[in-house]
Parts: C-alpha cells; sequence; structure tokens
C-alpha cells in the first residue's frame, strides 16, 4: 500500500470518529439541559444507534455492494449526515429534534462497514496494515472530547447552561461536509457483488450463521453478548448527563480517556488472551463492567473522585476483553464459509437488539430514580447496571465449558 493511499484512508478514519465522538458523548447533557428532556426520551434518542445498525446491512447488502462505489456512497452519507446534524443544532424541542438523530444514525452507521471496506480494498497486508489506519479513528473520538473540553470549553459548567453544546452539532456537520467531498477523492472502491445476483435478506442479516447456536459454548457466549450490551447502554447514555451533575469540568476530556485505554489494553490482549485463555479474558471484561459502575455509584465525592477516572479508564478492558475477543472467538468458530454472516449476526445482536433494549432501560431507570430538583440518585442508577453485569458474569462463568481459541495476530 502507498503511503499516500495510507495518508488518506488514515484521514478517513480521523474524521469517520472525530464525527462520531464530537457529538454522542454529549447527547446525553444537551437533551437533559437544551430539550428538557426525561431519561426515557434521551435513551430513545441514545437508540437511534441501534435502530441505525440494524438497517446499516440493507444499505450496505442492497446497495453498497451491488450498484455503487463503497466511497461514492460514504460520500453522500456524510454530506446527508451534515444538513441532518445540521438540524440537531436548531431543534429546540424533543419532537423536532428526534426525527433527525434517527435520520442521521440511519444514514450514519452503514458508513461504519463502508471505511472498512474502502480500507481493506486497498491493503495487501490487512492484519498489518488496517491498524495502523484504524488507530486514527480512536485518535479522532479522543481529539474530538478534547476540543470541545480544552478549546472551545462546550462542556463547562456555565456554557451548559447557556445551552452551548449544541455547537458541537455545528462542528461536527463541517466535519462531516469535510469527509462527505473528501470521499470522492478516495481510492476506488467498486461493487463486490454483481448486480445481477440474488441477495437475500438471510443473507444480509447473517441468518447463515444461525447454526452456529447448536454449539452450546456459542449460545452461551451470544447470549451473553446481548445481555451485556444492557450495561453498555448505561455507559454512553448516561456517562455525560453524570459528570456534569456532579459538576465535573472538562466532562467531555475525561470521558475520552475510555478510548485512550482502549488502545493501552487492545496491545494487552494477545498477553492475557494467550497467557489466560478466552475464557478467562472474557470474564476479566465482564467483571470490569461490574467494577466500575460500582466506582461510579460510590466515587461522586470530591475525595472519591479518583473512583470516577479509574471507572472511565476500566472502559478499554470493558470493551477489548469482551468485544474484541469475541469477534476472535466468533471467527475461529464460523469456519470461511459463513464467517462474515456470523460477524455480522453478532453485530445485528448486540449493537442491534442488545443496545437497543438497554437503552430503552437506561432511560426508564434514570426516570425512576430523577429527584424534585432535578438531579438524580446515581447510586440507583449505577446499581443496576453492575449487579446486571455481574449477574451475566455468573451466566458464562457456569455455563461456558472451557474451549481453545488462538489468538491470531
Amino acid at each position: 500500500m502507498k503511503k499516500s493511499t495510507q495518508f488518506q484512508l488514515s484521514f478517513m478514519m480521523f474524521l469517520e470518529f472525530f464525527i462520531w465522538g464530537g457529538w454522542f458523548v454529549t447527547l446525553g447533557s444537551f437533551m437533559g439541559n437544551n430539550l428538557s428532556a426525561t431519561g426515557a426520551e434521551t435513551g430513545m434518542a441514545y437508540s437511534t444507534q441501534s435502530w441505525g445498525a440494524i438497517i446499516a446491512p440493507f444499505i450496505i447488502g442492497l446497495i453498497a455492494d451491488r450498484f455503487f462505489n463503497a466511497e461514492k456512497i460514504l460520500g453522500v452519507l456524510h454530506i446527508v449526515g451534515a444538513f441532518l446534524m445540521y438540524q440537531m443544532a436548531q431543534s429546540t424541542e424533543v419532537a423536532t429534534f428526534y426525527p433527525y438523530v434517527l435520520g442521521y444514525m440511519i444514514a450514519y452507521m452503514p458508513t461504519l462497514a463502508l471505511v472498512n471496506s474502502v480500507s481493506f480494498n486497498q491493503m495487501n497486508d490487512p492484519a498489518k496494515q488496517f491498524p495502523i489506519v484504524r488507530v486514527w479513528g480512536t485518535i479522532g473520538w479522543i481529539l474530538a472530547g478534547l476540543v470541545i473540553s480544552f478549546v472551545f470549553k462546550w462542556d463547562s459548567i456555565e456554557n451548559i447552561g447557556q445551552g452551548m453544546l449544541s455547537n458541537t452539532f455545528i462542528m461536527v456537520a463541517i466535519a462531516s461536509v469535510i469527509l462527505g467531498v473528501f470521499s470522492f477523492f478516495l481510492p476506488k472502491t467498486p461493487p463486490s457483488v454483481s448486480k445481477d445476483e440474488k441477495v437475500t435478506v438471510r443473507d444480509i442479516l447473517g441468518l447463515d450463521a444461525l447454526n452456529l447456536l447448536k454449539d452450546r459454548n456459542f449460545l452461551v457466549f451470544f447470549l451473553s453478548s446481548v445481555l451485556i450490551c444492557i450495561p453498555l447502554a448505561f455507559y454512553y447514555q448516561n456517562i455525560s448527563p453524570f459528570l456534569t451533575e456532579y459538576k465535573v469540568e472538562n466532562s467531555t476530556a475525561w470521558a475520552s480517556l475510555g478510548q485512550m485505554s482502549e488502545v493501552a489494553f487492545m496491545l494487552l490482549l494477545p498477553f492475557f488472551f494467550k497467557k489466560y485463555g478466552f475464557k478467562k479474558t472474557i470474564l476479566f471484561g465482564m467483571l470490569a463492567w461490574a467494577i466500575r459502575y460500582v466506582l461510579f455509584a460510590y466515587g461522586n465525592s470530591g475525595d472519591l473522585f479518583f473512583m470516577l477516572v479509574v471507572g472511565i479508564a476500566l472502559h478499554g478492558i470493558c470493551y477489548d476483553f469482551f468485544f474484541v475477543s469475541g469477534q476472535i472467538y466468533t471467527d475461529s468458530k464460523a469456519g470461511e464459509k459463513v464467517k462474515s454472516a456470523a460477524q455480522g449476526l453478532i453485530t445485528l445482536a448486540t449493537y442491534g437488539v442488545g443496545m437497543l433494549v438497554g437503552f430503552w432501560v437506561a432511560g426508564q431507570i434514570v426516570d425512576q430514580n430523577a429527584l424534585a430538583n432535578g438531579d438524580h440518585s446515581w447510586v440507583d442508577i449505577w446499581r443496576f447496571p453492575a449487579l446486571f453485569a455481574l449477574g451475566v458474569f455468573v451466566l458464562f462463568a457456569f455455563f461456558f465449558k472451557n474451549e481453545k481459541v488462538e489468538y491470531k495476530e
């Protein structure tokens, strides 16, 4: 792969995740302060990610893979997204905001697969070359948080009160236009499937991989993956309102510490995988979910702020040790014929169904623990995902039998 191509792909990844990190983290605080949204309404807005994940395979499978170059669809979707993001910034009530955020996520979620397609199409050694490109996406997400907190200070307690978080949508809209235009100059990625070739809904949703559920271990892993997304949803939906309510300045920058830890623990994953095996690595990840929510619940006083920092930093273990390990396990179980279908099925089940349920549950729990002064009983809110994650930990520990899984670097 040429250095110029590597630069193009890295810049594409940088903007792709700068865009996502530039508004998704602060969405809860924006809705609570600018739109006076309830927990249920905020959960409904976050669940648009799940609807986007459910609809995305149809856009990719029925359109991108058959009729148009991936880079061109990527460009169109980001330009459409820029318009919808601008409209989100102008919204003053939930009723007008929700259709725009739903439309935006339906446009954005397919781009996550498209940037991968464009990247892999240019690589002769993806195992070595893709991580170098993909890490720029994580850097983009982190930089978005730092820009919001330290450059513009939109998430300061004073500026949040003045409604300044709406500027994050303007920033993201500008970045979306840049990526949209830039996408048309990316290396060509032609359709991978003939337009005359028959593609079924079963193919698109990865349902050919359902036979894997006959394997007891894979069934336990599959159910655990769906269930662990419920506590995951609590984190995404509530981390910004939680830090804001406890008067934590530069909250978006603090939240980006989770992405920084992702990079660090990704480097440690091969060591854990080889030393402790797949089951124990997964269990480390599940236990980290429970521990982080306990830290959030009881680290809300000034003297215990370090507990919140540790809780955020555990995101690397929570995400990498469970989801990345799970992708490796799925790849090893599926075999060549249904490898892509199996990964698609897991993605649909987790980011689609699991997160959809998780955001709904999180919204209900938040509303049940709202106080008369507008604050929340965060000890009670965080206790639920902590206990739930512990329950999934027990399920996996008792019913998943040890199985050797090779880590392929």
